[in-house]
């Protein structure tokens, strides 16, 4: 039928990738609130209603607009067993053309830390984005200093690329990054604007 679009799903061992939903939002703000000591130091500054229902709100129709344009794929991490959120990951600034590439960011709650499920997750985006999206390059930024998150990105794959000078502001004020890629082992991608 037209105007009903099957929404990304991803399925990978122990969880389901899938778009925000409205009714994420008491989880959502539950696990950021408990892990905001663990996450503050690696993120920009939480605005005041950063775990208000009105920001996810708009989060979520966000995550539907950009994930329709084929701009972003924002990403909910679910275990299956017990439905628990357990943090996000998001493949954003997706570039068409000769780019054929994307960011990964991504956050895991305190308490999920440490058990496998970033690098679970990134290893199912990244073959995603490769397989199903036609990208070529997949791109990501941590603090130097960050080592769990260059330690899941080198554990996945991407290789280490440099640093770049006052990449983004970190905890208000800006902070170098040091640059990763993942890159698709078959490298002829198509330059359409989108995939078929």
């Amino acid at each position: 039928m037209l105007g009903l679009r099957r929404r990304v799903r991803i399925e990978t061992e122990r969880m389901t990738l899938r778009l925000p939903a409205h009714a994420d939002w008491p989880a959502w703000s539950s696990l950021r609130q408990e892990s905001s000591a663990f996450l503050m130091p690696w993120e920009p500054v939480w605005s005041h209603d950063h775990l208000s229902r009105k920001a996810f709100t708009n989060r979520v129709y966000w995550a539907q607009r950009a994930e329709t344009q084929g701009t972003a794929l924002p990403l909910m991490m679910i275990r299956r067993d017990d439905q628990a959120l357990l943090g996000a990951i998001t493949l954003d600034n997706v570039r068409r053309g000769p780019s054929q590439a994307g960011t990964l960011g991504y956050w895991v709650g305190q308490r999920h830390a440490r058990q496998g499920y970033m690098r679970e997750a990134i290893l199912a985006v990244v073959h995603h984005a490769f397989t199903r999206l036609d990208l070529s390059r997949i791109e990501a930024a941590c603090l130097p200093e960050n080592a769990a998150s260059r330690g899941v990105l080198e554990k996945t794959g991407f290789k280490y690329e440099g640093v770049a000078q006052s990449y983004l502001q970190i905890s208000g004020r800006w902070r170098n990054h040091v640059l990763y890629a993942c890159l698709r082992a078959d490298r002829r991608g198509r330059t359409e604007v989108g995939p078929a």
